[in-house]
């Protein structure tokens, strides 16, 4: 796991396995936040058991999917639901990282 801080309440990882959920509690992450698309590539462990280990660990999580789109509206607004309700720090994580980070670029102008 490869786990870059943008700031102090967000964090980007590239795809995350069931097994890094306690690692990642354990690192003080209170919510996460997926955009990867199920079925993406052979080597992503599904959304539902991600989520499933996620909320038995008391971690928020939401799926806000950023597919060959990019990052579209509704996607943003996903994300700044997901902002605005979970509690923080939160991690989001995609393939690499790169549409987690972008996604919450995109936030920024909505919630400041």
């Amino acid at each position: 796991m490869d786990i870059r801080q943008i700031d102090d309440e967000y964090s980007v990882s590239g795809q995350i396995a069931v097994e890094d959920l306690d690692q990642i509690k354990a690192m003080g992450f209170k919510s996460i936040v997926c955009h990867r698309p199920d079925d993406e590539g052979p080597d992503q462990t599904p959304y539902a058991l991600v989520e499933a280990r996620a909320k038995e660990l008391g971690l928020d999580i939401a799926h806000v999917p950023v597919g060959s789109m990019g990052v579209t509206e509704e996607a943003i607004a996903g994300m700044v639901d997901a902002l605005d309700e979970f509690p923080r720090p939160m991690l989001g994580y995609c393939r690499s990282g790169a549409r987690s980070t972008a996604i919450y670029q995109k936030t920024h102008h909505i919630r400041a």
